[in-house]
């Protein structure tokens, strides 16, 4: 009850400050002014910083921890015996299994098997979510979190220390970006092996591998590095080739163009995003999928992974002692990566998408509802009035 007072109390002195604001305010058809109250502010800073935690824990959770173990789960098989057996002159036969009377009677070669593949557990968000907090609580939803907030920060550091050697040109920030995620293999793999593997007491920093290890996945990782700049820089360039750089810079100038124009321009849009989304799935995509099998495959022995996993990838990776190279091959990554499993990771994506814009369509409820709250009739006068400018910008 008193939480409750207090909150009526608060929404009370919020809407009778922001309307008398708003009418005390000059409201014409040149100048739009509205100034929040404090509490007014404060309650739409905190749906704000709400809805950023909500979102990175969604993209995290689903984006990155159930799609790392989704590229290199290895769904376990089951093989079943199935021969007929005839009756033995044994006289223990009584007390044999069926299986020893199958190996009694019937040639291994001749028996039957019956394979069961089981299910992945990454097939769903539901069995995925119930096995990570099976074996590692609430807090493993989040693992490798903070290596993954060290790795950023520092690749953001390592960049920017590069781009002031050289001067701080804009051109060179794609080059350094790519060599500052080359440095940081060692850190990258850390990550992605914490989360990978079963909850371990060691900190995330005593799991670096050594550098003989990570030295193997630099291939990979600039080969993920590579195809995230194109990621990057196949849309920005095809944005400012159209022109679509006016429109951001001065706004008004949208207001300015014929009916045609408007769609011209849109259409320009449409197709950078499709760009952009052609890149991210063909080239970007791929490239992640190697790099995660690849430095998967430098798991030490001692650490056993969360989710079904394979060390060996069917065999490709060869130990050094035994003449190979210790670790997976680029194309062996992507290709022993089957269809049934891709197939699979787009779903994750595009269910985590999906989570995404419910969610937001969600807060964005909200904070119309507290604008509503907030403003009263004054959010109708203040949507009506930028409505009418820009309808007569476009008349124009």
């Amino acid at each position: 009850m008193f939480h409750t007072a207090v909150v009526n109390h608060l929404v009370r002195r919020t809407y009778e400050e922001t309307t008398a604001e708003w009418t005390a305010a000059p409201f014409d058809n040149d100048v739009k002014t509205f100034r929040l109250s404090t509490w007014a502010l404060a309650m739409l800073s905190v749906t704000g910083l709400l809805y950023f935690l909500v979102m990175t824990g969604i993209e995290y959770t689903y984006g990155t921890v159930v799609a790392t173990l989704a590229m290199v789960e290895a769904p376990t098989s089951v093989a079943i015996i199935k021969a007929e057996v005839a009756d033995s002159e044994d006289p223990d036969a009584a007390l044999l299994t069926p299986v020893e009377k199958a190996s009694e009677k019937t040639p291994l070669a001749e028996a039957e098997f019956l394979v069961i593949k089981a299910q992945p557990i990454t097939a769903s968000f539901r069995t995925t979510i119930r096995h990570l907090v099976a074996h590692g609580g609430r807090r493993s939803l989040l693992r490798g979190a903070k290596a993954a907030l060290a790795f950023h920060f520092m690749h953001f550091a390592t960049t920017r220390f590069i781009m002031f050697i050289f001067g701080r040109q804009r051109s060179l920030e794609p080059l350094a970006a790519w060599v500052a995620a080359i440095v940081l293999s060692r850190v990258n793999m850390t990550w992605t092996h914490v989360v990978i593997s079963e909850n371990s007491p060691k900190r995330w920093w005593l799991r670096l591998p050594s550098i003989q290890s990570a030295r193997k996945t630099v291939p990979a990782m600039a080969l993920w590095a590579t195809a995230h700049q194109l990621t990057v820089l196949m849309p920005s360039i095809l944005f400012q080739n159209f022109g679509l750089t006016r429109y951001i810079e001065d706004p008004e100038s949208w207001g300015q163009l014929p009916g045609e124009g408007r769609i011209e321009v849109m259409n320009r849009m449409l197709l950078v995003c499709a760009v952009g989304l052609a890149v991210e799935v063909l080239i970007l995509l791929p490239a992640k999928v190697t790099l995660k099998r690849v430095q998967a495959s430098q798991l030490p022995e001692e650490y056993e992974g969360i989710v079904p996993f394979d060390r060996t990838f069917g065999g490709r990776v060869v130990a050094e002692s035994a003449g190979g190279k210790g670790v997976l091959g680029l194309l062996e990554a992507w290709r022993s990566f089957d269809w049934a499993a891709r197939i699979r990771l787009v779903k994750i994506y595009l269910k985590t998408g999906a989570i995404q814009v419910a969610v937001s369509v969600l807060f964005l409820g909200l904070v119309y509802g507290e604008l509503r709250l907030i403003m009263g009739n004054a959010l109708d006068k203040m949507v009506a009035t930028y409505a009418e400018q820009i309808n007569s910008q476009s008349r124009t």
